[in-house]
């Protein structure tokens, strides 16, 4: 018996199909990935104006300072523990005063909203971020 060779075209795969599935899969993860991110922030209230003139008995507000060394508390380097205790001692003694941080322009924000948010839950809303 002899069998017969039969020349036949290569075949071929058509990747259309495929692709379609991979980029659905693609975009499936993106989207997944991106509702999966946590993003941390600080809720920060705007200031209404007031137009009743100027409060008064209102205390000077402690001012802190924070560059890439150090944070500084009236001119002088303290720890972030130091800053809350002397933060919680003047906000007993001053009801009606608040406290200003001032951080360097070139500190990354992730730092500078870390601290923003332990000053928060000391202060709550008597704490405030001072921009130029």
């Amino acid at each position: 018996m002899r069998f017969k060779q039969q020349h036949t075209a290569i075949p071929t795969i058509n990747l259309t199909p495929m692709l379609n599935v991979m980029m659905a899969t693609l975009a499936f993860f993106v989207l997944i990935s991106m509702t999966l991110t946590n993003e941390q922030g600080v809720d920060i209230q705007l200031p209404v104006q007031n137009n009743a003139g100027p409060q008064q008995n209102t205390p000077e507000p402690l001012l802190v300072e924070l560059n890439e060394q150090q944070i500084l508390l009236d001119q002088q380097p303290v720890t972030k523990q130091q800053l809350l205790q002397q933060m919680q001692v003047y906000l007993q003694q001053n009801p009606q005063g608040s406290v200003l941080l001032q951080p360097d322009s070139e500190l990354p924000y992730e730092s500078v909203v870390q601290l923003l948010g332990d000053m928060r839950d000391v202060g709550g809303d008597r704490i405030s971020l001072a921009i130029d």
